[in-house]
């Protein structure tokens, strides 16, 4: 019998993961899944769920409508990607991560299956997930696409609701260079008779949304349109309100097809995510003086409300930790962070992590100002000893490099 650990290494080291090793993982194709789902007597089948896709906020939205369900006395299966501790992040039965020793049995009696198919972690992961929601017997799961929607392993699911939060120009070289043609591929969710929230109104993708919809006979609402206030929640941070109103109106749905949640359910839900859920990163606060936030926003669309609300803070100097990985659209992302500051480069651990001298020289080259550092341990140890009490430090640029600190 192998340990967890092995177990886990065989996972991450055997099989491409997109999260770690980046376009060389990404399949355009879900007949890999729809193989797994038959082997697995299709488990996907056996419990009710909510879909959720969109290029920001998904997870913190996905979060938010698990706590919201328990509150209201729901058993909540909850799936979403990529983790930041352990593996066992991912998949969550009110709040509580699956056993070590059934991520161990599932890997042990389904190996021949994934090697002799060449399953990808993500096929697998998914899989996992969807037969550990059947035999836990959940009420319903919430499930976050792991990336695009159409071809994305979890749009197997057949939802109560579908859910997209927001569009942006993330992952092109696998959605489209185009917010029409990424909404597409994210629009993929959208199914006959079940219906559709939308976080946010825009401009060049309301229009596909709404002819996907037309096409599968899909009610669509528009959050933005429709929620005037947006409820306080436990996750801070400003950007954070379209993200509630995305899910005040996906209760509003659930409570139309029949589910029993209150106003009370609702409120207490939103203000507990975190200690309902484990949900980490986001706008976290690690430390008082000086002040230390972590946040696992990576794009142009996510760091620039990040940075909006970073603006609310009061601070003499700023110090912000920062990597990505290689695969990273530096040039959008340069025009939302602030050069009133000084940055620390690293490199996250992970194969895909761009090296922090070439991070360097890039940000230099544009009129920031920093140093390079070997690990996100060491750019975090310079930054706390530089900082006066009265100092902010920013660390982010990618979910790997919050990972880190957490």
């Amino acid at each position: 019998m192998k340990s967890y650990q092995d177990t886990l290494q065989w996972m991450f080291a055997q099989l491409p993961m997109y999260q770690r090793q980046g376009q060389t993982a990404f399949k355009k194709d879900l007949s890999n899944t729809l193989l797994l789902a038959a082997h697995l007597d299709h488990p996907e089948r056996e419990f009710k769920s909510i879909h959720v896709a969109g290029t920001n906020g998904k997870g913190s939205t996905s979060h938010m409508l698990a706590s919201i369900l328990q509150e209201a006395g729901y058993k909540v299966g909850l799936y979403t990607s990529p983790h930041l501790k352990d593996f066992r992040d991912r998949i969550r039965i009110n709040g509580v991560e699956i056993e070590e020793n059934f991520v161990v049995d599932f890997i042990a009696n389904n190996k021949e299956f994934f090697e002799n198919h060449s399953l990808s972690f993500f096929e697998m992961t998914v899989g996992m997930a969807f037969d550990y929601f059947r035999k836990a017997q959940v009420d319903i799961a919430v499930i976050e696409v792991g990336l695009g929607g159409r071809l994305d392993s979890t749009n197997i699911i057949t939802p109560e609701l579908s859910v997209i939060t927001n569009i942006g120009l993330d992952h092109t070289q696998f959605l489209g260079n185009t917010l029409e043609a990424i909404a597409g591929e994210k629009g993929g969710i959208i199914k006959p008779n079940i219906p559709v929230v939308i976080g946010e109104t825009q401009r060049e993708t309301c229009g596909v949304f709404k002819t996907l919809a037309v096409n599968n006979n899909a009610k669509i609402v528009f959050a933005d349109q429709t929620i005037d206030e947006a409820l306080s929640s436990d996750l801070i941070g400003s950007y954070q309100k379209k993200n509630i109103k995305t899910v005040m109106q996906a209760v509003k749905e659930l409570q139309l097809l029949g589910y029993s949640i209150s106003e009370a359910n609702m409120k207490t839900g939103l203000l507990q995510v975190a200690a309902t859920t484990g949900l980490k990163g986001r706008w976290q606060v690690l430390q008082h003086h000086p002040t230390m936030v972590c946040d696992t926003a990576h794009n142009s669309e996510g760091l620039k409300e990040v940075m909006e609300q970073l603006k609310k803070e009061r601070y003499t100097n700023l110090h912000m930790v920062f990597g990505v990985v290689n695969d990273k659209d530096l040039n959008s992302i340069f025009a939302v962070l602030p050069k009133q500051a000084t940055y620390y480069f690293c490199k996250p651990d992970v194969p895909r992590g761009l090296d922090e001298k070439e991070l360097k020289t890039l940000f230099l080259a544009k009129g920031f100002k920093g140093e390079a550092y070997d690990s996100v341990n060491e750019a975090c140890n310079n930054a706390l000893k530089s900082a006066l009490s009265s100092d902010f430090i920013y660390v982010g640029g990618s979910t790997f490099v919050v990972a880190e600190i957490i």
